[in-house]
């Protein structure tokens, strides 16, 4: 799903990613851990076409994204689904409407939006909170919101950047059990974690970044 051949990037003559080589198999799901400014950002940037390497070239669903025009990149974002940090929620906006924001860019009919938007709505636990402003949430419930955003669009490909950051241990958990489950129906999940006992108990593939390169691939025990 995700293959990075030789990818650098600079920024200001730094390496932010130095000669990066991975691979990320469909349907599977990885995390990237390291210090601040290791480089995991950046590469997440990349796979979302928000940056453009330096060097080398990046693959997604075996589309050379380097060959990619700016004309194509919002189709492209749409099998992208992107969970934030601090979520990135509207809230001059309903729930339903920021769920369905993805949606109406993309010009679906509303019956469909509305269809598409309960379903997101209903797996993360939050249908009977649809016409209640964000603000009044809680924080994992904003970040519930943030994920039926993200998978409104039924991606194959989910990039989350530390999306359990500002929660507490119970709640990363459930946050986490619902990516599983996205993860169990074929979507490719990768995801930026500093959490280092999170990490262990997903006993999932970790991608240890340092100084712009990858310094560890495998589980963590």
């Amino acid at each position: 799903m995700i293959r990075f051949d030789g990818v650098s990037k600079r920024y200001d003559g730094q390496d932010a990613l130095a000669r990066v080589d991975l691979e990320v198999a469909q349907g599977e799901m990885v995390f990237l851990t390291g210090h601040s400014g290791a480089g995991k950002s950046t590469l997440m940037k990349l796979i979302m076409l928000m940056e453009r390497p330096s060097q080398g070239q990046v693959f997604v669903d075996g589309r050379n994204l380097n060959r990619l025009s700016r004309s194509q990149i919002p189709y492209y974002r749409r099998k992208v689904g992107v969970v934030f940090q601090n979520h990135q929620l509207l809230f001059d906006r309903s729930v339903f409407d920021n769920v369905a924001l993805p949606l109406q860019i993309a010009g679906y009919q509303p019956a469909e939006t509305g269809r598409r938007v309960r379903a997101a709505l209903d797996k993360v636990g939050l249908l009977d909170k649809e016409r209640q402003n964000p603000v009044v949430l809680s924080g994992g419930e904003q970040q519930r919101v943030g994920i039926a955003r993200a998978v409104v669009n039924k991606p194959p490909l989910l990039l989350a950047d530390e999306p359990t950051g500002n929660l507490d241990p119970e709640l990363s958990a459930d946050i986490m059990k619902l990516f599983r489950q996205f993860n169990e129906v074929g979507v490719t999940i990768m995801i930026a974690s500093h959490d280092i006992s999170l990490l262990k108990r997903m006993g999932k593939r970790v991608l240890g970044l340092s100084k712009g390169q990858v310094v560890h691939d495998g589980v963590l025990t």
